[in-house]
């Protein structure tokens, strides 16, 4: 799955990479997390690309309720012309999100799990090939969204997540958002980087807050201290006296 990413670059820098106009952010994003409003690159009527904000977690068009798209953050490339959420905003509705990273968590046996960042190889930007659907509220307002879609992990990826998002080729990203494109064309476009394009490594914990938007997020996990390290105190510090105020 793909449940946080990064977009730690410039306003600049993404409008030179992505046509996404004024949409851009104003500064960088360190931890994007599920129904923040994100950076979507889609079409015009006529096929001109243009960037908006989009809420991310998908709300079908027929949803009931809004808060379904909590659930529906990410699309298995394998089952996209299956799911009824996610058929018709494959057929028509399809988007770029912009990314430099993304992060997941690693499970590791007898202690928490390890949050690493994943990138491409060079650290450049890329595109998550996403869908995007409108659901309305009353007769004029209406809520906008995406999801990201997943594919199996590369054997790298796979040593801390069995998936991970699809990450467009550049030049591919033409393809997925022309509207004629053919549901075969679009399903070869469906896969993941390779090893050798892949670059992790682990981070500290402060990515752990949903909501905590940091360069923190991007920092080397702290070194760990041995049980049986004696504590030491610095030169000229006073010895604890304890809590000046106590209850009772």
């Amino acid at each position: 799955m793909c449940g946080r990413y990064s977009l730690a670059t410039t306003p600049a820098q993404l409008r030179e990479r992505f046509a996404v106009g004024d949409a851009a952010p104003t500064q960088p994003r360190f931890n994007i997390a599920p129904g923040s409003r994100v950076i979507a690159v889609n079409t015009d009527r006529d096929g001109t690309p243009r960037g908006e904000l989009l809420r991310w977690g998908l709300v079908p068009a027929w949803a009931k309720d809004p808060s379904v798209g909590f659930k529906m953050i990410n699309a298995r490339a394998e089952t996209l012309s299956e799911r009824p959420a996610y058929r018709a905003p494959f057929a028509r509705m399809r988007c770029l999100v912009p990314a430099d990273g993304f992060y997941e968590w690693q499970a590791r046996e007898g202690a928490p799990k390890q949050p690493f960042h994943i990138t491409c190889a060079d650290h450049r930007l890329f595109a998550f090939a996403g869908l995007w659907s409108v659901w309305h509220r009353g007769e004029e307002d209406e809520l906008r969204t995406l999801t990201i879609i997943t594919t199996a992990a590369n054997p790298l990826m796979a040593t801390v997540h069995a998936r991970m998002p699809v990450i467009l080729d550049r030049d591919a990203e033409a393809l997925w958002l022309d509207p004629a494109a053919t549901p075969a064309a679009l399903r070869e476009l469906l896969h993941g980087l390779s090893a050798e394009d892949t670059a992790l490594r682990p981070v500290g914990t402060a990515v752990n807050n949903a909501r905590f938007d940091g360069p923190q997020c991007l920092a080397d996990p702290l070194p760990a201290v041995p049980v049986d390290t004696p504590a030491v105190t610095p030169a000229g510090t006073p010895p604890d006296q304890g809590s000046l105020f106590k209850i009772g």
